[in-house]
């Protein structure tokens, strides 16, 4: 699959029998994140445009949003896509996975770099964490509003292990492994939980290649945090959309449930028969919610 081409309108095409993806034009920018770390971030759709940004999950990186940024959401907004630390295109340092301040410095940053003017910050799985972090460290004046995707904001302590099904908590110690067959097997197994089955061939490889790029260290230092952000979200006054699969076997739609009951302006979107990636799984749907919560706010 070619991903590096530019493209005007995006869109699938077939070349001796392959399919590849046509990008829409991207800006690539590199932004200094917490630390001084250097964070990927891929840059699209309208200029004028309110400002979406997508944080992606555990192990993926931007990539993941490629049916919403090569969508007609590029017609209205202006399209950003980060990798996280320590994925994808970012730096991937040791040690600095663990402190909630550096995760709220990267989102700092790229809003900074970016001369972001009240955007939505959209974090699906592991980044409904990274979301928080930035709240916070940061507040809420300088952003528009949150959508969390199949997200967590809590992990590491008691609590968080009933938001999360027993599929994906028994791979996420194989999935620190140094054992290439052990980590990969776990990358496999985790991917075909995450997208539910409905990847094609090749995508399925697309996917297992930026997670195998995630060096294990990654993955053991982001999940040994002990966060929970119960605190935090009854402050949380902007908009947000909460997003979750009926079926999610990642993380239990009863996490969903549960934070549109603590965030005082929540509206909650459940997917039915959509597993834990509904952006993927069902675009058409999520991208006009997205495109209405946008507009509301």
């Amino acid at each position: 699959m070619n991903f590096s081409g530019e493209g005007e309108n995006g869109g699938m095409i077939s070349k001796g029998g392959l399919v590849m993806m046509v990008r829409r034009r991207v800006t690539e920018r590199r932004v200094e994140g917490g630390g001084g770390l250097w964070l990927y971030v891929e840059e699209s759709g309208n200029p004028a445009g309110r400002p979406i940004v997508f944080f992606h999950g555990y192990s993926q990186n931007h990539l993941v949003w490629l049916k919403q940024t090569e969508s007609d959401l590029a017609e209205e907004f202006r399209l950003i896509a980060v990798d996280l630390r320590g994925h994808g295109r970012s730096d991937k340092p040791q040690g600095v996975y663990g402190d909630s301040r550096l995760w709220a410095e990267d989102v700092a940053g790229v809003l900074r770099d970016l001369e972001l003017a009240q955007p939505v910050l959209v974090g699906w799985s592991y980044s409904g964490l990274v979301l928080c972090d930035y709240v916070r460290h940061y507040g809420q004046e300088a952003i528009g509003g949150l959508v969390f995707v199949g997200a967590v904001t809590r992990t590491g302590v008691k609590e968080s292990f009933a938001d999360l099904g027993d599929e994906f908590v028994a791979l996420v110690r194989p999935s620190f492994s140094n054992v290439v067959t052990e980590s990969q097997s776990a990358m496999e197994q985790l991917i075909h939980l995450t997208m539910k089955g409905l990847l094609s061939e090749e995508e399925f490889y697309l996917f297992l290649g930026f997670n195998g790029a995630v060096p294990p260290h990654v993955r053991e230092g982001m999940m040994k945090r002990k966060l929970s952000n119960d605190d935090l979200l009854p402050t949380i006054q902007n908009p947000v959309l909460i997003v979750h699969g009926s079926e999610d076997r990642v993380v239990l739609p009863a996490a969903a449930e549960r934070h549109a009951g603590m965030i005082p302006k929540a509206r909650l979107r459940i997917y039915p028969g959509a597993g834990h990636s509904p952006f993927w799984e069902n675009p058409g749907r999520f991208n006009e919610e997205l495109r209405e919560f946008v507009r509301s706010i």
